[in-house]
């Protein structure tokens, strides 16, 4: 069954995927709490974001909030590679304690700032060149299950392996979490423009790289069919990744699955701009507000952006 209430479960959700103009409430910012951490550090190229420990990473949401931004996309970088969700959910339930139903927190749910090499799944022991979906899949969904035990208001799988969105399903439904949604990084090509991130969510793979997993950009069959694949196991949402990668994949698989279909503005995107201003060669925020114009343009009903809390600034409304 196709539980479309998942859709309408609370006044956030609603306005993100709500089908009018570009504002403020189709936006989500990032967040990278770090375990361990004291007050924040910058993150190279991603102005106006730092990698925070949680007391920074609440002062900063408080502020965040008095600039209308809502939606949060939560990225756990804990002190020890363990493959334990134990991190993430304790700073899930203390920022949920403090900020309730002010805020929609989404979780990304991967194991690369986990797992010990580095990488979005589990491998072989003696093969290292063969992946354990199995042993994978069940990794995910135990963490996903922790997450959403802790009070995260969404589940976003950003693996790209096959099943995790049925496994994560599967999961969330059989413990009570019926109306946790999932939004699948559905599409997610195996780019030059994750550098920053991989850098601020300590997840650089220690051997080889993504593309056993990860989508040649070169393949456009491949990237619509692995979007169908997630709406097919019971995704909510899709979403897109890089997004200037993928502005032409955007309607035909919106089209497709006749599902919500957003896009992520990676941080490779996002610090080129800043690179531009920083040599004078462009206005940043106009710039960043033109990326956003034509990501909506292109039928994106919702936007991941290191730049949401500069949308007040920059002329939006809530």
């Amino acid at each position: 069954m196709q539980h479309l209430m998942r859709q309408r479960a609370n006044r956030h959700i609603r306005e993100l995927l709500a089908q009018d103009g570009l504002k403020i409430s189709k936006l989500i910012q990032p967040l990278f709490v770090v375990e361990g951490l004291i007050g924040e550090e910058k993150i190279s190229g991603l102005k106006g974001n730092n990698r925070m420990g949680i007391d920074a990473t609440l002062n900063q949401i408080e502020k965040d909030l008095s600039n209308e931004v809502r939606n949060f996309m939560l990225f756990n970088v804990p002190a020890d590679k363990d493959m334990k969700a134990n991190f993430g959910t304790n700073t899930i339930r203390t920022i949920k304690e403090k900020f309730g139903s002010d805020i929609h927190l989404w979780v990304d749910t991967c194991l690369c700032s986990s797992s010990h090499d580095g990488h979005c799944c589990i491998y072989y022991e003696e093969d290292k060149n063969k992946i354990n979906l199995k042993a994978t899949l069940n990794a995910l969904s135990s963490f996903a299950l922790s997450y959403a035990n802790a009070g995260a208001d969404g589940i976003a799988p950003s693996d790209m392996m096959d099943g995790r969105v049925a496994a994560i399903r599967n999961q969330l439904d059989k413990n009570g979490h019926i109306d946790i949604p999932i939004m699948s990084y559905s599409t997610k090509f195996a780019s030059e423009f994750y550098g920053p991130f991989r850098a601020a969510a300590n997840s650089k793979p220690s051997f080889g790289d993504r593309k056993q997993y990860q989508i040649d950009v070169r393949n456009r069959n491949d990237a619509i069919n692995s979007s169908l694949r997630c709406s097919n196991e019971g995704a909510d949402m899709l979403m897109l990744k890089p997004a200037m990668s993928s502005i032409d994949l955007v309607a035909p698989i919106h089209t497709q699955t006749n599902l919500p279909v957003g896009v992520y503005q990676v941080s490779g995107e996002y610090a080129s701009l800043a690179l531009l201003a920083r040599e004078g060669l462009t206005n940043f925020d106009k710039a960043l507000l033109e990326t956003w114009q034509v990501f909506h343009r292109a039928g994106a009903q919702f936007i991941i952006t290191y730049g949401a809390r500069k949308a007040l600034k920059l002329g939006l409304s809530k």
